[in-house]
């Protein structure tokens, strides 16, 4: 093993280690798992969270159709978007392309999956080509929304009130970097650490030209996509909650039937337009299992991230137990293992 490989693993694991935005899902969530438990007793179900939100399978958790959520959502809010069935071929989805007017690039992802999976911004007939060969399973394509600034925004409102409000709100910062007129792109993203965390696969990508030398302050989007796994930074944006977003929200997510507790993935024009509820395009809705991401914010300190996610389990369970109490059963055990044997069917169909 070269001196190199060497220094760039423990670089790698010294980021991770000690930024604890990187730590894995099951450290970060575990503490606050035993208020999980607590909760769970209380409701008398370890799956009262699908009651949360009637209307989309699990209630969100996991596993959940994008698709069946957009059917839910009134087209003006969220892109023009088609559902491809597994095995179409180019032809008939670019035909469909054209009868919805949507034209490149466009964004491909599955319809059943989360955290950036299989996700890809495609600008041609002949990387959609590519994209239907290597996709063995249903997905969906959007036009592409390019409007500056993407955003999560989580919502609550409980099932009884027409008024809820915004918990958290997100500002998405996508994998840039800046040139300085001498190092060329490689170096650039060696030089950073969010960057260089995303090295490997942005060096199997054909999409970067790692030798071109950007001019000082030049900026380039490395990664388009406003997903923290994909290197995107997350920024609290909570001071911008005020009462005409509450409203805003309200007024959309009252649209949303049985929709109650969960985070709208979002791009918008400016702040000011998104507070008086024009030029928004809901990306994709996300249900129980989303986060209030921004406590991924750098720096942000771990045990109040702890308690941000206590209070939002806490809005989860509110709604469940009422829905529960209105006739809206819970997950059986039974019905928790078939999802999550169906998941696993599904992701192994994906890469077969």
């Amino acid at each position: 093993m070269s001196i190199s490989l060497i220094n760039n693993t423990i670089r790698k694991y010294y980021i991770k280690i000690f930024h604890w935005e990187y730590w894995p899902m099951w450290i970060v969530y575990f503490p606050v798992s035993f208020y999980y438990i607590y909760l769970s007793i209380k409701a008398k179900s370890f799956f009262f969270f699908s009651a949360a939100n009637p209307s989309i399978e699990t209630g969100g958790a996991f596993f959940e159709s994008k698709w069946k959520i957009f059917e839910l959502i009134p087209t003006a809010l969220f892109p023009k978007t088609i559902y491809i069935e597994e095995n179409e071929s180019v032809e008939n989805v670019q035909k469909k392309l054209e009868a919805v007017t949507i034209t490149y690039p466009i964004i491909a992802k599955p319809d059943r999956g989360e955290r950036g999976w299989l996700v890809s911004k495609i600008t041609s007939k002949e990387e959609l080509n590519v994209y239907i060969n290597s996709i063995k399973i249903p997905f969906l394509i959007q036009e592409y929304i390019n409007y500056p600034i993407e955003l999560s925004i989580f919502y609550y409102r409980h099932p009884s009130n027409k008024k809820g409000r915004v918990t958290s709100v997100t500002f998405k910062k996508l994998l840039t970097i800046v040139g300085d007129g001498i190092s060329d792109t490689e170096q650039l993203i060696l030089k950073n650490n969010r960057s260089f965390l995303q090295y490997h696969r942005l060096n199997q990508s054909d999409t970067i030209a790692f030798n071109n030398v950007l001019s000082k302050g030049e900026q380039l989007v490395i990664v388009p996509y406003g997903n923290h796994v994909l290197g995107a930074e997350f920024l609290n944006y909570n001071h911008i909650i005020d009462e005409q977003l509450n409203q805003t929200f309200d007024k959309i997510s009252n649209q949303i039937e049985g929709f109650y507790f969960g985070r709208f993935d979002l791009r918008c024009n400016s702040i000011e337009e998104l507070k008086q509820g024009e030029n928004i395009s809901i990306l994709e809705l996300n249900g129980v299992g989303a986060e209030p991401a921004h406590i991924y914010q750098p720096g942000f300190s771990f045990f109040k991230g702890q308690k941000v996610i206590a209070q939002h389990y806490k809005m989860m369970y509110e709604a469940a137990i009422y829905n529960n109490s209105k006739g809206i059963s819970y997950l059986s055990y039974h019905e928790f293992k078939n999802w999550r044997t169906l998941e696993k069917e599904h992701k192994l169909k994906a890469r077969n």
